[in-house]
């Protein structure tokens, strides 16, 4: 009984360069034997999950089932062994006997280590404790596992080793491993929903040679073949928008855009967005859109319109979401007489406020200041933020009421900013007056846009319906819907800064 217990602290002080050695010792003794250690197709095989459905409770006989998994348990009793295969359904556990796989092939197996890659044949059977469990009549190694894997119980403490190896964090984490099923469950059910909404989705390019769509710094690339620069897109917007122009009135696009900006637990350079444009729309079409989108794609994937995130806080997407301006905002956070300040008295309350406030700001960033940093984080459950400055945004139409403002939404959850959303401005003129200003805008910034899209505006200049458009950060949504607080835990290989 005592070297039973000091057993695990023995294994402990193993240096891991000792193990794999070991194990890699191991290669030359199985294929001596006729074994081989890396095997080829195996056939038949069925998720564990689906063979533990096959049991029949108080039948005479059972169904024989095949199975192939990663060995996650191996307990050594004499003539048997219990050990446990897990796959991407889950686990079973098996049992082996010498009497059943014979005596040489059972000094083999009883060799094998957990992490190893293996296949089991056998007849289901219920243990005295009431465990489905496969009678192996035969075993197949198929791949050896030379490291060991984390301790089974505290698993991959480090948080960033877990995004460095992921493969070991799926490994060793169901909860891991079912964020990002969720993940590409509610992918799927976004479009389905979007396809029975009669929208079609499309693929345009993601090297561009003219970054627009957006308001960000791009990556850049080397187009030999062109003798030209390119750059990794930072929106699709521009070319959704020539489709609506083509002719082709409701379309999507979901797939990777790249900002080469800053990383933190909300923001990736690297991301997955899905557009959407429909003709004849606006932004009032699209905001009923995304309520119904969200709301089903949670029931679908979650079975409820509540989400917990991980500080305890209650996201409730029931419908309808709330709905405030820009304006309105503003004045509840800085003040009702904020608008008739002058600059240098906004400046100065809204430091008082804690927002940073560089020399060089002027009367609108001041306030947008305001508002990213002392108001978004604040809007926790569903709202729209309406009306926002026209700078802000030089692809979206007019307020007709109030020029100075556009027709648009943010709609932030959790204090982050999930979709924006606009009547897409379809006047060719004022889009090149708008497109000017913000390159003159953006001067400061060097390369972040020099150059303006004329083949864009040449599209524009033949027609394009008035429309509908919005954006949707998948990962944000993914956050949101599986109640991550880093946008690292549902990229499955996450920027990091490379190792020292």
């Amino acid at each position: 009984m005592s070297e039973q217990k000091n057993q695990p602290e023995q294994v402990q002080e193993v240096k891991p360069e000792v193990i794999f050695e070991q194990r890699k010792a191991k290669i030359a003794e199985f294929e001596a034997a006729g074994l081989k250690p890396y095997g080829t197709r195996y056939d038949g095989a069925i998720f564990t999950a689906d063979a533990k459905k096959l049991y029949v409770e108080d039948a005479e006989t059972q169904a024989k089932v095949n199975v192939a998994g990663r060995m996650t348990a191996f307990r050594a009793m004499g003539k048997a062994v219990f050990a446990d295969v897990k796959d991407s359904s889950g686990r079973i556990q098996l049992y082996v006997s010498r009497d059943a796989v014979g005596e040489e092939f059972f000094k083999l197996f009883k060799k094998f280590d957990i992490g190893d890659i293996i296949g089991v044949e056998g007849e289901l059977f219920k243990t005295r404790t009431g465990e489905i469990t496969i009678k192996a009549e035969k075993c197949t190694l198929l791949s050896k596992s030379l490291r060991t894997l984390p301790e089974k119980y505290h698993g991959l403490v480090d948080q960033e080793q877990r995004y460095r190896q992921r493969y070991l964090d799926l490994i060793m984490s169901e909860e891991s491993k079912e964020v990002f099923k969720k993940r590409f469950a509610i992918i799927r059910e976004v479009r389905r929903f979007l396809e029975s909404k009669g929208f079609m989705e499309v693929e345009t390019p993601m090297l561009q040679n003219i970054s627009g769509g957006a308001n960000a710094r791009p990556f850049i690339t080397r187009y030999e073949a062109l003798n030209s620069n390119m750059y990794m897109r930072i929106a699709p917007e521009l070319f959704l928008k020539r489709l609506l122009v083509g002719g082709f009135e409701k379309v999507f696009e979901l797939n990777r855009n790249f900002r080469n900006e800053g990383v933190d637990r909300r923001h990736s350079p690297e991301f997955t967005m899905i557009e959407i444009y429909q003709a004849y729309g606006n932004c009032e079409v699209m905001m009923d859109l995304i309520e119904e989108m969200v709301t089903t794609v949670a029931m679908k994937v979650n079975g409820t319109l509540e989400t917990t995130m991980p500080d305890g806080t209650v996201i409730n997407l029931q419908r309808p979401w709330k709905r405030a301006t820009y304006r309105d905002l503003v004045k509840e956070k800085a003040g009702a007489d904020w608008f008739d300040l002058s600059r240098d008295e906004k400046a100065a309350r809204a430091k008082e406020m804690g927002a940073v406030i560089l020399d060089d700001f002027n009367d609108l960033e001041i306030t947008h200041e305001v508002y990213e940093k002392l108001i978004e984080h604040t809007l926790i459950q569903p709202t729209f933020v309406l009306r926002m400055p026209e700078y802000l945004v030089p692809l979206a139409k007019k307020c007709e009421d109030d020029p100075t403002v556009v027709d648009v939404f943010e709609l932030e959850i959790n204090g982050q900013e999930v979709s924006p959303g606009y009547s897409e401005l379809n006047d060719p003129i004022e889009q090149r007056k708008r497109f000017l200003e913000q390159a003159k805008l953006n001067d400061r910034e060097g390369e972040l846009q020099k150059t303006i899209d004329e083949d864009f505006l040449c599209a524009m200049e033949y027609g394009m319906p008035p429309a509908g458009g919005m954006g949707i950060g998948i990962d944000r949504l993914v956050m949101l819907l599986t109640g991550r607080d880093s946008i690292r835990d549902v990229i499955l290989f996450p920027h990091l800064r490379g190792k020292q």
